[in-house]
């Protein structure tokens, strides 16, 4: 047991020694960009940490972070509007019966859980911490009264390791739980002695350093129903390595994500923060450099005459006595004359820049810029070309936030027997998610221009050779334009609804479909 004890000393101990690097650049990251993030030197939850206004002196970096936040937040994961939605793949499986209502009444499940639950409140913090740390990470659990419950980590407080691939599959964290809190969650039969024996105002005072470690399970067997044999294994001991509960999971728990990374075997991400915080410190200086000049301009150093009487009065109104004839008393050292112009318009430069690394521009793009004379199509094209530009980051946060978050959210739910039972004709299938967010529908809507100018195209040859028109299937160009806006796949009629040409007989009304009129939102694979 003792050499057990130690085995998971040692495997966090690695963990802990592989962000070694990254932690002297987190901590100025985070004294410069996010100074209420970070858990750094073993600070205790009493503690709390101290925000440095000596150095922070111009806010502007920080509102960059939140601007980004924000637009991710509304335009990727929305709390308002639907962002996934579910359906097989191929399409052709949804016109099985009993297909479109069981996966209409899932996806309506994994929303009203999502609202519920603590999700959007973590994942705005879960941008910040990205945006700025290039990593984030939150823990996905089961919970008896919301279904799911999500438990936020900032950085420095946990460390992460990946596998082959390159993909997240260790996870190490370390907190402080009161004597008290330890056995009230693990027991006082797990719960050292040493502990448990002291009085009850200690019991709640007193602080313990608690480690957590999820890694693959070697002893995984499918056979077994267990806890201590599923596919990831789950380990709570103290500082001395008494072990306070041995458990599992059987899909890695943890949602962890990366900004960018260079290479598979890259553990932690940069991100934007990365970039710019040499803009963020020389903006900090010259706000210190224009504030210095200000004070010396209207608070000069002054040379005093050693013919003056007793101290200095310095005050608007202030009398200063000497004895003296001709030469002034007091009189500034030097003269100060600071082109604060210059000086603040090479500031709002630096200002821009820092916006412009954090994508503050793409996000306010619509607000910030004067659109006048220019049309609706115009001004929907140069905002989805601005979104391109996020292509990369939101193909990593597909693989490694929200596909991962829909199906960890979706196996616990079923486990629980919250999700419906399927029918039989689909049981065994796989679903597709896909994603209809804003930010989703803007990267699809971009390609939209060159369905449009191919449909413009074939028009303009039609005009000499009518004939050509017959080789266009506008009715593929419709669906794929409809696809690319966003808009319900539902719109659109079957085949067999449309009456044949020059027949007078009337389409079903929409109310005697059996498909239900279902908005389209976004996806990720189940």
């Amino acid at each position: 047991m003792k050499q057990l004890q130690q085995n998971y000393k040692r495997q966090y101990d690695a963990l802990k020694n592989g962000q070694a690097t990254f932690l002297p650049v987190w901590k100025e990251l985070g004294t410069y960009l996010a100074p209420t993030r970070g858990f750094f030197d073993g600070q205790t939850p009493a503690q709390g940490r101290r925000i440095d206004h000596k150095t922070l002196l111009d806010s502007a970096p920080c509102l960059a972070v939140e601007v980004l936040c924000a637009g991710m937040m509304s335009g990727l994961t929305s709390p308002s509007r639907s962002w996934f939605d579910l359906s097989l793949a191929p399409a052709d499986l949804m016109q099985l019966p009993g297909a479109r209502e069981w996966i209409f009444d899932v996806k309506k499940r994994l929303e009203d859980v999502f609202a519920k639950s603590n999700v959007y409140g973590v994942l705005h913090g879960f941008y910040e911490e990205i945006a700025v740390f290039g990593t984030a990470a939150f823990l996905v659990e089961e919970d008896r009264e919301k279904g799911i419950f999500c438990r936020p980590f900032t950085v420095g407080e946990y460390c992460l390791g990946n596998d082959e691939k390159g993909r997240i599959n260790q996870f190490g964290r370390e907190f402080f739980m009161t004597g008290e809190q330890l056995i009230e969650k693990f027991g006082a039969d797990h719960v050292p002695t040493q502990i448990t024996s002291r009085p009850a105002e200690e019991l709640a005072r007193s602080y313990h350093k608690v480690f957590h470690l999820i890694m693959p399970n070697a002893k995984h067997a499918p056979f077994f129903e267990d806890n201590l044999h599923m596919p990831f294994a789950s380990v709570y001991f103290l500082e001395d390595g008494h072990v306070l509960r041995r458990g599992g999971y059987k899909e890695f728990p943890v949602i962890a994500a990366r900004w960018e990374v260079k290479n598979a075997s890259d553990v932690y991400g940069k991100g934007p923060g990365w970039k710019c915080l040499g803009d963020v410190k020389m903006l900090q200086k010259m706000q210190k450099t224009k504030l210095v000049a200000l004070d010396k301009s209207t608070n000069p150093p002054v040379m005093v005459s050693a013919n003056v009487q007793g101290e200095v009065n310095l005050l608007p109104g202030g009398v200063t006595r000497y004895n003296g004839a001709a030469d002034g008393a007091v009189r500034p050292a030097y003269q100060v004359q600071p082109d604060l112009n210059a000086l603040e318009a090479a500031i709002e430069s630096v200002r821009t820049l820092i916006r412009s690394q954090f994508f503050a521009d793409v996000f306010l793009s619509l607000s910030a810029q004067n659109y006048t004379g220019m049309t609706a199509t115009e001004v929907a094209e140069r905002h989805q070309e601005k979104m391109l530009v996020l292509g990369p980051v939101l193909e990593r946060l597909k693989n490694e936030l929200l596909d991962p978050l829909i199906d960890r959210a979706f196996n616990l739910l079923s486990r629980q027997g919250l999700l419906p039972t399927p029918p039989e004709s689909i049981q065994g299938l796989p679903l597709k998610v896909e994603y209809v967010s804003l930010i989703a529908q803007a990267q699809k809507a971009a390609g939209l221009s060159a369905l449009v100018q191919g449909l413009n195209y074939a028009a303009n040859l039609a005009a000499a050779k009518p004939e050509l028109l017959s080789r266009v299937d506008y009715d593929c160009a419709l669906e794929e334009g409809l696809n690319a806006l966003g808009v319900a796949p539902t719109l659109l009629k079957s085949t067999a609804e449309i009456p044949p040409a020059g027949s007078d007989a009337v389409a079903p009304s929409p109310q005697a479909a059996d498909t239900p009129a279902v908005g389209s939102p976004e996806h990720s694979e189940n």
